[in-house]
Order: structure tokens, then sequence, then C-alpha cells
């Protein structure tokens, strides 16, 4: 179950390969085809014995997160990822067609979704800067319904691991055998949260965050103010199609605020424009909350391991250790580098909106 990618990604990129003879063609296809008899081979024998040994009551829990899966991913009709405008000739009569958040159907929902479940996830689209205030909406609109697509996955995908690593074991064990209970909640916490890590650090590379930190910084934020305060400073009356300067005072529906960003285009009503750019407008947030939660995980198994008195706990903390340490080194060398990168000034035409192109 958990190496459904591995497989589907090693007989996708089989089949896209071209075979230079017919030699060759003939062993990609024998395979490929023992590759997934296998793999089916090895599931159905898996459940044939399951189905032998154990009750109907136990085998329901081997659903159960599919059936999670559906109601989560599925019933909530969000726009889905399309492509962004600066990629594909994005116009505003598109924007204003409600073309690309236009929802589907229930069935081409669980289609999509079940088929990401099987392919690998999707690359991370190209940013320009958009000169249009409508057009900057558009594109956060699509990347806010992208970055939730994504958090579902990692949601999803790490219950999903922890449920079969370290929960269902639990379900098939015989009345005759003891297991600790603390140990195995402790291990399912910690797979959990393990796979939570790598999940985000592979969903949320730094080139999406440095994506999400363009966008939120062209968006800018509005700050609402109380009635009477400013009431010396000139005021203007909200515009959308105005991209407004820093420290600037607008009314909007009857509100008074002020402009935050280096340069505002967010609708100031809107709350979900606001936590966008609290969440993104510091491009290392996300990097630094994931290397704060894997390090308190090291640490934590570290004072485990010491503690550690049965072959088993130890066996089990050094190989999660042994992952953790990689995923930790990753984390803090893009936090490394990316530190750096962000910590030069440039241009003025750029500003400090992002990275450099190289």
């Amino acid at each position: 179950m958990l190496a459904r990618r591995l497989v589907w990604t090693i007989v996708s990129e089989a089949s896209q390969t071209s075979p230079s003879s017919c030699v060759q063609y003939v062993l990609l296809i024998v395979a490929r085809l023992s590759l997934l008899t296998l793999c089916g081979w090895v599931l159905c024998w898996t459940l044939v014995n399951l189905f032998k040994r154990h009750s109907v009551l136990n085998l329901l829990f081997l659903g159960y997160p599919f059936g999670v899966y559906v109601p989560l991913c599925c019933f909530h009709q969000e726009g889905r990822a399309q492509p962004l405008p600066g990629d594909y000739g994005f116009t505003e009569q598109d924007a204003a067609d409600g073309s690309l958040l236009r929802p589907k159907d229930f069935l081409a929902l669980l289609r999509e979704n079940l088929r990401e479940q099987f392919s690998s996830p999707a690359h991370v689209p190209a940013h320009t800067c958009l000169p249009s205030p409508e057009l900057i909406r558009s594109e956060v609109e699509e990347l806010k319904s992208d970055f939730n697509r994504r958090i579902k996955e990692v949601l999803f995908n790490s219950l999903f691991s922890a449920y079969y690593v370290a929960f269902l074991p639990l379900c098939f064990v015989q009345n005759t055998q003891y297991y600790d209970m603390r140990w195995s909640c402790e291990h399912l916490i910690m797979v959990w949260i393990n796979a939570f890590v790598m999940l985000m650090s592979q969903l949320l590379p730094p080139g999406y965050c440095d994506l999400l930190h363009r966008s939120a910084a062209h968006l800018g934020r509005w700050q609402r103010l109380e009635h009477g305060s400013y009431s010396n400073a000139p005021q203007h009356v909200w515009s959308e199609g105005t991209v407004w300067p820093q420290g600037v005072l607008v009314r909007h529906s009857r509100c008074l605020y002020k402009a935050v960003g280096p340069c505002n285009v967010a609708l100031p009503s809107d709350v979900s424009h606001a936590r966008f750019y609290i969440l993104f407008h510091k491009p290392l947030r996300i990097l630094n909350l994931l290397i704060g939660i894997e390090s308190s995980v090291v640490l934590y198994q570290l004072y485990s391991l010491l503690r550690s008195e049965r072959w088993n706990h130890t066996l089990s903390l050094g190989l999660i250790l042994f992952c953790n340490y990689y995923v930790l080194f990753k984390l803090l060398r893009d936090r490394m580098v990316l530190g750096k990168a962000y910590s030069y000034p440039l241009g003025s035409s750029t500003g400090s909106l992002g990275l450099k192109s190289q």
C-alpha cells in the first residue's frame, strides 16, 4: 500500500521510454508485466490469508482510510489547480467568466484524486510579475486552491502511513500476544510526525514557497483602523484597478484601512487575502516551522534511545533516527542557502519580493 506510487512511477517511466530495438521492447514489456504481476500476487495472497485468519470486523479496518479520503478530498469542490495566469495566456475575461474556478462534478473529482494517489506530485508552477491587480488576485486564488490541495494530500498521506504502519498491526494481534500500549502509541505519533515533515518538504519545496512569497508580496495586506483615527490624514476610496503604496489610507465598505505591504492590491474586506499575506509574506516561515518540528522529534528520540532498555525499542528508534537525520540535514541545508539568498539586497526593479532568477 505504501509503495503504490513507487511502483506506478516505475511502470509509467518505463512506458514513456522508446526502445531502440525489438529485443529491448520485449524486455520492457516483460519487466512491466512481471512487476505488476508480482505486486498483484503479493496483494491477493496477503488478502486471502487475512480473510482466512481474521474476522470481518478486523478486515473492515483495512479500508477505513479510503472511507475518510472521499469526504476529505472529494466533497469539497473548490477550484482545482489550473494553469496559472503567467503560463498560458490568462486574460482578464477568463477571470471575469470564472472559467478557472468552475467546480467539477463528484465523479471527475474522485477520478482526479485517485489518480493523484498513484502519480507523482504536480510540478511547481512558474511565476511572472503580473501587471494587473485583477490578475494578481486571480493568481492568489489559484495558489490558495493549490496550497489547500497540497495540505490535504500531506495530511491524508501522513495519516495513511501512520495508520498502516503503526496502528493497523495492533488490530490483528492475537489474544494470546502482549504489546506495550504506551510504546505503540508513541511509535504511532512518531511515524505520523515523520511522515508529515517528509511530505511537507516534498510537496512544499523551496521553489514553491518562494512562489507563494512573491504572490503574497504582490498582493499586500490591509489593516483595519478604528473610526476617528487618522481623521486629518488624506483618505482615498479603494479602487480594484489601483496598486496602492504602503501607508496609504483608503475607505472600503464604510471602513477605514491602512496599507501594510509594499504594494497592495488585496480586497480590504477579504479575510482570506489577509491570511494569505500573513502566512507567506516571510519566505522562510514554513521552512523554519518544519525545522523546529523535526529538531524536536530528533531530540526526543535521542532521549528515548538513551532510556530504552529493550532491543526492539533500540532498533526501531535507530532506524527512524537514520531517516530523520537525512530529513533534518536537507532542511537545514535549504535554510542556510535560502537564508543567504534572501539576505542579499535585490535591485530596485524587483524589490525584496523573492529570489533572483538564478
